[in-house]
């Protein structure tokens, strides 16, 4: 492809197209893309054309995202990906990025890796134009974009307010929208009942393709049910302090601030203490996202996402 040459330098430029936001019903086939690469060419598939060198604001024929109309698709009909070694992609890895404003580094090995946050999910929009690895993006595929993970790689995504679980192969970068994780594919969000909520609660950990599957995907067995046990719940980390004094100081700021409970805990890493403050729990996605804008409105540190 006579835009390869270019391509390098432009990779990562307009990756910020990546929505991490609610889809809307939509009554035609649509279609879109998460904007993820820029170059100075384009290729065509199903009848769309993806000009990758076009602004976001133009490249994709629909305007915002969707999903299809009608009753979801009998997704226990799909095959899950089979975890296998493969090269890295050519595009989609260069380390480190920036996109927004945010530095990110892309991981040397997904092995080990586990985290748990806010998953959303892509649909119309972004169906059959190109990932950050130059694939095609088929939202009918179990698939993911991840900020930091290898392309390719594999995870299984477990939704931890219901257990179901899915593996996903990691071809795309993003969302880049605060406080999201990982952006799965349509089918995936349905399989594990992210869709129609729009978001989800999740555990991703990174599949190793050499060593046996059921053994390091599985999720550990859930403790014995409590009656009226809570679900999941959704905190925002605002700072890790080494000085106490510190860690009381903002402690006190997001008391008088009165979003949701405040805490500071203590913990250990690399051998020194540190006391984290947090906010929460909160009781849903749109709040965590309403209480991340005001703890930066008040000049506080840009708030992470855990879940516990």
């Amino acid at each position: 492809m006579r835009w390869q040459h270019a391509l390098p330098c432009l990779l990562m430029a307009l990756l910020a197209g990546c929505s991490g936001g609610k889809t809307r019903p939509s009554t035609g086939s649509g279609s879109g893309s998460r904007g993820t690469v820029s170059s100075g060419g384009g290729s065509s598939r199903g009848g769309i054309y993806d000009d990758t060198s076009r602004p976001q604001s133009s490249r994709y024929r629909d305007g915002s995202d969707s999903v299809p109309g009608g009753p979801p698709p009998d997704v226990s009909k799909l095959p899950e990906p089979v975890p296998k070694v493969e090269p890295r992609a050519l595009y989609g890895n260069k380390s480190p990025y920036s996109v927004l404003g945010q530095t990110y580094n892309v991981l040397a090995s997904p092995n080990g890796y586990v985290e748990r946050g806010i998953a959303s999910f892509y649909g119309n929009k972004f169906h059959g134009y190109k990932t950050s690895s130059l694939e095609d993006y088929d939202m009918y595929q179990f698939t993911a974009a991840h900020k930091t993970l290898p392309l390719p790689s594999y995870a299984r995504v477990t939704n931890l307010e219901n257990g179901k679980s899915v593996i996903v192969r990691i071809n795309d970068r993003g969302p880049f929208h605060d406080n999201r994780l990982i952006d799965l594919s349509f089918a995936a969000a349905v399989k594990i009942g992210v869709w129609p909520k729009g978001t989800g609660l999740v555990e991703v950990r990174a599949i190793d393709p050499t060593q046996p599957l059921d053994a390091q995907t599985l999720p550990p067995p859930p403790p014995p049910p409590k009656p009226a046990s809570p679900g999941p719940g959704i905190y925002l980390q605002v700072g890790a302090f080494s000085d106490v004094g510190n860690a009381e100081r903002v402690a006190q700021q997001l008391r008088a601030a009165n979003f949701a409970p405040v805490q500071v805990v203590d913990a250990q890493i690399n051998g020194r203490n540190i006391r984290r403050v947090r906010v929460g729990p909160l009781v849903s996605v749109d709040q965590a996202d309403d209480v991340t804008s005001r703890i930066e409105g008040m000049g506080l540190p840009k708030p992470q996402v855990a879940v516990d």
